[in-house]
């Protein structure tokens, strides 16, 4: 493996990551993600002030603030015997994001289910960008849905793959470039020439794992019987997905909306203004039960990946004994 780790001991510490992340959740306070957004939002605040050399700047901000930690990690990584191991699994514990996608998300669809709009609102405000103030509930139900399967590849599988290909310095890079994608990635008259390294680099890093979530959301078609829902789901991603903006989002969410029978994607308002995107999937509109679904698609998505990470691991470990 690329982490210098034999390939049994990293699935175990997959495991030990996820188990981590599922028993504690987000840090009460201090979370490194945190403090490295408010490090990002400093580098951008000071880089992103003229208009010239955007683009060169841009690339500086993401350097400088990827870089070293992502350095400090594989160097903590490094460290002998049991020490270097706790600090792989306790990089991965910190980076994903699986607790947390379902501890946001879930409570939409109670909210929603009790008739209380107002707190749906307000819950669904702090997961999404778009303007929450007067949506109804199909959109808040369309938001929460989005918001799981989208970040289920983001907060979740894309970590998870990285964490296997490098050990804890590849979680740590992927995660803080999907970071400065979300703060920077905007196209928008601030973001869009200083933003573009951070979006591009995001691009390449999420390719491959955008697809696996995909293929993955694709095999656990949950509706309408499973062969029936797969090539529903199948057909959604290779028809749908090149219509969307993001060539990573597209498939992920294509995929997810075919794998739940239900359509995503549409209108939604950002900054006041209607933004009109490509429909995904197939079936009725997301509803309030259909935020729970999403979430079951991505936890059965993770159970998947654990399912074949130990095989694959023992199969590595004796293909190199």
């Amino acid at each position: 493996m690329l982490s210098g780790v034999p390939a049994l001991s990293l699935a175990l510490l997959l495991l030990a990551g996820v188990a981590l992340d599922l028993l504690l959740g987000e840090t009460p306070r201090w979370h490194p993600l945190v403090g490295f957004g408010n490090l990002a939002g400093a580098l951008e605040r000071r880089l992103n002030k003229r208009l010239g050399w955007r683009i060169g700047r841009g690339a500086l901000a993401w350097t400088l603030a990827v870089l070293p930690p992502t350095l400090i990690a594989a160097a903590l990584c490094r460290l002998p015997g049991p020490a270097g191991l706790a600090v792989h699994a306790a990089l991965l514990y910190l980076c994903l994001g699986l607790r947390s996608l379902r501890d946001h998300t879930l409570p939409i669809g109670t909210a929603l289910a009790a008739g209380d709009l107002d707190r749906a609102r307000w819950l669904t405000s702090h997961i999404v960008s778009r303007d929450t103030k007067q949506a109804s509930e199909a959109e808040l139900a369309k938001a929460g849905a989005e918001s799981l399967l989208e970040n289920g590849n983001d907060a979740v599988f894309g970590t998870l793959f990285w964490f296997l290909v490098a050990g804890g310095a590849g979680a740590v890079l992927f995660r803080l470039a999907n970071t400065l994608d979300a703060m920077w990635g905007y196209r928008n008259e601030r973001y869009n020439l200083f933003g573009r390294v951070a979006a591009r680099i995001d691009d390449v890093l999420n390719y491959v794992p955008a697809r696996l979530t995909a293929l993955s959301y694709t095999l656990l078609a949950c509706r309408s019987g499973r062969l029936r829902g797969q090539r529903r789901a199948w057909r959604c991603w290779r028809t749908q997905a090149p219509q969307w903006s993001s060539p990573n989002a597209g498939p992920v969410m294509a995929s997810g909306a075919g794998a739940l029978g239900v359509t995503l994607g549409g209108a939604a308002v950002y900054d006041g203004e209607v933004e009109l995107r490509p429909a995904l999937g197939s079936g009725p509109a997301a509803g309030a039960a259909d935020i729970e679904r999403a979430w079951r698609l991505v936890w059965r998505t993770t159970l998947l990946w654990l399912a074949i990470a130990l095989p694959g691991a023992l199969l590595a470990g004796g293909l190199h004994a």
